[in-house]
């Protein structure tokens, strides 16, 4: 099973993007799921993180702007950011712990979605 994360794009300061991270086929469970990003001079950091039970955690820069939600049907995770800042340029990845049909757990990263926020 593969993750593909998609809608990154090109936005102004203050605009919305809605990312997500879809498995490439039906699992039995998202077990859990991060959002982490790659920023220009630093290194891979957690945006946001959810369980299956809801649970979620969210770097402190991001909080209050960003929401994590995953939808099972959907085998889908997203990341809802609004009020973007130009520091949040970067690209970003989706990671999950998925359990599969054949009841096996897997651990999965996304290939990475670019999102820029332009002053």
């Amino acid at each position: 099973v593969q993750l593909q994360a998609s809608g990154g794009g090109l936005v102004q300061a203050g605009g919305s993007l809605k990312l997500s991270c879809a498995a490439s086929e039906s699992v039995s469970a998202i077990e859990a799921l991060g959002w982490y990003r790659r920023t220009p001079g630093k290194q891979r950091e957690l945006v946001a993180a959810i369980t299956k039970y809801g649970n979620t955690k969210y770097a402190d820069f991001v909080k209050d702007r960003f929401t994590i939600s995953t939808d099972n049907a959907k085998n889908t995770g997203y990341l809802q950011m609004n009020s973007l800042k130009p520091e949040d340029t970067g690209d970003y990845y989706c990671n999950a712990n998925l359990r599969t049909l054949s009841d096996v757990g897997v651990n999965v990263w996304g290939q990475g979605t670019q999102v820029t926020v332009s002053s």
